[in-house]
């Protein structure tokens, strides 16, 4: 088996946006962190990160979504080096190391699999697992009706932000509810500029997105309003060395103003990166 040609569909560069929300819940649980908790949530939303990144790849495939689209990354089923069996079998790894790493994640938390806490905690991990699949794939898909970034803003920010304290400390504030909302924001952002590029392709395969629905230029005000969100939630939590990410995020947004499709792929890594590093900043 040549490790080689799955590499393209894991979509690595995706993977440090999914660490965000651990990063910030667990730095905001500062002191006493449990770092083989920090370890398992790592390995859990990651397997769930790429467990997302087969799915949408498999549900576009099998919609003829990504067939065409010139100027952006191919994935294995699109360049033909995988097959359909071949990408079911990846899907299927990732659920298992999504349970497993969730599982010893929930067991290192709170000791025991038998309490209210452990079963609240699993079925939320079911419910990951679930949304991770269905973004694309399957008859009641939510990405082609423009539920996706409701998903994303739920999984990969609220809970992974939240979920990441509490395991920690098994406890809620105030301050980490809207840390959680705040990191969402870019994150979702993520999606957004995803959509706002391929908005042509999809609503020409009726991928019905919520970018789509507004409109290029209402896509990118829309991603202005994330980005603003996030900075102002932070300021209001006198996280005040977030700031220092604004200048990149303030040339990102002149970037994809002034220009349209596959060159907006360039700024991905560049929100990403800059997410993870205002969820690193907002703990310090």
């Amino acid at each position: 088996m040549r490790i080689k040609k799955y590499i393209p569909s894991l979509r690595l560069r995706t993977l440090p946006l999914s660490m965000s929300g651990i990063i910030l819940g667990t730095g905001l649980a500062r002191p006493g962190i449990d770092w083989f908790v920090f370890g398992c949530a790592i390995l859990t939303t990651l397997s769930l990160q790429i467990l997302s990144n087969l799915s949408n790849e498999l549900g576009d495939a099998q919609r003829g979504t990504d067939a065409e689209q010139q100027g952006r990354a191919a994935y294995g089923l699109q360049t033909g080096d995988l097959t359909l069996p071949e990408m079911k079998t990846m899907i299927i790894l990732f659920i298992v190391l999504s349970i497993v790493f969730g599982s010893a994640l929930v067991l290192t938390a709170f000791g025991t699999f038998l309490c209210v806490k452990s079963a609240v905690f699993l079925g939320l991990g079911a419910l990951a697992i679930i949304g991770a699949m269905t973004y694309t794939l399957g008859k009641h898909n939510y990405g082609y009706n423009g539920w996706g970034d409701l998903g994303v803003f739920l999984f990969f920010g609220l809970l992974s932000t939240m979920g990441s304290f509490y395991l920690q400390t098994q406890t809620m504030t105030a301050e980490v509810v809207l840390a959680a909302v705040a990191i969402a924001m870019p994150i979702v952002g993520v999606l957004n500029l995803n959509n706002v590029r391929d908005m042509d392709n999809d609503v020409l395969h009726g991928k019905r997105t919520f970018a789509s629905r507004l409109g290029k230029t209402g896509g990118k005000m829309y991603h202005v309003c994330l980005l603003a969100i996030c900075f102002a939630l932070f300021v209001w939590l006198q996280k005040y060395w977030v700031l220092c990410a604004l200048p990149v995020l303030v040339w990102h947004v002149w970037y994809i103003f002034r220009h349209e499709g596959h060159e907006l792929d360039l700024q991905m890594p560049v929100l990403m990166f800059t997410t993870i590093a205002i969820a690193c900043l907002a703990i310090i």
